[in-house]
């Protein structure tokens, strides 16, 4: 229990806002961002009609890929997601995550509901719930509900400044997606 507590201070840590009241998430525009993302120069993955998001981290370009687990076009109703590695920091090619990986830190449980919908939750912090189901185009997208409204996930990205490899200290973690009903897009950054 502690270990997976401790990797999960290296994906998502505990969300707490930037500002000092505490208890308020801060919505920020893509113009209020700073360069923060645009200074890391991560490669964006290719796009592809499976994937639901990615996460990035300062530690190097690996980047995490979060997509649709078909078969002959079927969603698979036991496994409906595939996590993966693309090792930018390498020679660009796909990895599986390790076993640790999965069941520790990147990995992700999901329960299927009602209505062709199923909650996902990362390994690593099952309190951060997500939900894989059809939007207004028909197809499947990940929604993670974030001050009250409802994000269809694109990316996230943990900034991390020293540390540990099991304590590292995170600075920040941001989610970036679209609002589904005005289609502008979000992003939430969170201070550990």
């Amino acid at each position: 229990m502690r270990l997976s507590i401790l990797l999960l201070l290296s994906v998502f840590h505990t969300y707490l806002p930037l500002n000092k009241t505490q208890g308020k998430l801060i919505n920020i525009t893509t113009a209020a961002i700073t360069t923060d993302l645009q200074d890391d120069k991560f490669p964006a993955p290719v796009e592809s009609v499976n994937r639901l998001f990615y996460l990035q981290r300062t530690a190097n370009a690996n980047t995490i890929i979060y997509e649709l687990n078909n078969h002959n076009g079927l969603l698979d109703e036991n496994d409906p997601l595939h996590v993966y590695w693309i090792r930018y920091a390498e020679k660009g090619q796909k990895e599986e995550l390790s076993y640790i990986q999965r069941k520790f830190a990147y990995g992700v449980v999901t329960k299927k509901l009602p209505n062709d919908q199923y909650d996902v939750r990362f390994v690593s912090y099952k309190k951060f719930p997500l939900l894989l189901m059809k939007a207004n185009d028909g197809k499947y997208h990940i929604f993670a509900t974030v001050a009250q409204k409802q994000m269809m996930l694109d990316r996230i990205f943990v900034k991390i400044e020293g540390g540990s490899f099991w304590i590292p200290n995170v600075v920040y973690v941001e989610l970036k997606g679209t609002d589904q009903a005005t289609g502008r897009e979000i992003i939430e950054r969170f201070k550990p």
